[in-house]
């Protein structure tokens, strides 16, 4: 019998995944769930009991939040990541830890396979087998759903058919829940026109009015909320989430190239990345010299869309993380958020590292630092070669 470890949610395409793998090829799956922030307690019991009256062979829970934090999110903060200037990677990012973890299970079940619930239009496909190929080379890699070709109807009646108890009419949305946003794929994404319904949005809109937030960072890193210190960045990006998601705030419908060659879209929810992204970047704008910016902002986009495509495990990762790290030493102070329904916007900040300071002179009403004089040669000599440029442009045209 085929040894078989699958990366399970307990949701439509992985329960399927059970049930084909066991009922129709006779195989013993091993079904591991890697929890990125999506899951409580009460949800992964449920998950695993589901998974064990699907009839798998074992399952195990893997908890990778902490782990997907300082391996992903850290970095995509430092580096203001916001993949076609909108998404925050929420699942993009998080499938990569999942993969790198089932991987690991596989190795220590010593299976013959490794499954997965991608179907064959998206990234996560590309993103699993790739890793997977890395990770534990020779392993034989089993995707029903995309080797079936299975629409998600033609899913639900075959588990119907078997007899399996699931909330159907929510499996009409594809929702994928972690630390770093939550996606929403469903009938309205899948054209050019069009949103998602109130009803499919993870969080409701309960909150009116408006509040300000007041983020501290340290070297980069969230480590406190309007006063409030916390052990870790994760239990404080939690937290803000909990305070941001129900304006509304970090909802939106993201379009862009995926890693196979068509266009996409799906929604997302990302209160509290939205939040921390924005203001991250207002604090560094004032912190950070111009050619810091610069060069941040040219290593970060390359990093956002390589990892995007699956490609954490490139050694010019580490690279540009060292990088992304070392630039965070003075990303240190407060940022003052204002929250209200459906937006937010950053009031500023305070740090001992402000470059904004007033001893060296008020933008565009005094200075300290020269003289008018100063100017006057600074200026002559700045433009000095584009002057030469034209100058002889304006001779040579005249011959």
């Amino acid at each position: 019998m085929k040894k078989i470890v699958l990366g399970f949610s307990g949701g439509l395409d992985t329960s399927f995944c059970v049930k084909y793998l066991t009922e129709e090829k006779g195989c013993e799956v091993h079904s591991v769930i890697v929890n990125t922030g999506g899951f409580g307690d009460d949800e992964l019991k449920q998950i695993e009991q589901h998974a064990y009256t699907l009839g798998v062979k074992s399952h195990t829970s893997v908890d990778a939040v902490k782990n997907y934090y300082e391996r992903i999110i850290k970095y995509l903060v430092y580096g203001n990541v916001l993949k076609n200037n909108t998404y925050p990677l929420s699942v993009s990012a998080e499938r990569l830890i999942q993969a790198l973890h089932i991987a690991e299970h596989a190795q220590a079940l010593k299976a013959d396979a490794v499954a997965h619930g991608s179907t064959g239009a998206g990234n996560d496909q590309v993103r699993f087998d790739m890793i997977f190929h890395i990770m534990i080379p020779g392993v034989e890699i089993i995707t029903p759903i995309r080797d079936l070709s299975l629409s998600r109807e033609e899913e639900i009646e075959f588990l119907q058919k078997k007899g399996v108890q699931m909330n159907f009419a929510k499996a009409a949305y594809s929702i994928n829940k972690g630390l770093w946003g939550t996606s929403v794929g469903g009938r309205e994404t899948l054209k050019s026109k069009g949103t998602l319904p109130e009803e499919a949005w993870p969080t409701q809109v309960t909150k009116t009015g408006t509040e300000e937030v007041e983020l501290s960072f340290s070297k980069g890193e969230l480590h406190a909320i309007n006063g409030k210190p916390f052990a870790s960045p994760v239990e404080a990006i939690q937290y803000l989430h909990t305070i941001a998601a129900p304006y509304g705030i970090g909802r939106d419908i993201h379009i862009g190239d995926t890693i196979i060659g068509i266009k996409g879209r799906v929604g997302f929810e990302a209160a509290a990345p939205m939040v921390i992204l924005k203001a991250h970047h207002a604090l560094e704008k004032h912190v950070l010299t111009k050619w810091q910016l610069n060069w941040k902002d040219q290593l970060a986009q390359f990093y956002g869309n390589w990892l995007h495509e699956g490609q954490i495990l490139d050694p010019v990762m580490r690279d540009i993380e060292a990088f992304l790290e070392n630039s965070q030493q003075q990303v240190t102070g407060k940022v003052f958020v204002q929250l209200h329904p459906y937006y937010f916007q950053v009031n500023g900040i305070e740090s001992e590292f402000d470059l904004m300071s007033s001893k060296f002179g008020k933008y565009g009403e005094i200075n300290t630092g020269w003289t008018g004089d100063d100017v006057r040669g600074f200026s002559k000599i700045f433009g000095n070669q584009t002057m030469i440029f034209h100058s002889v442009k304006d001779s040579a045209a005249k011959k």
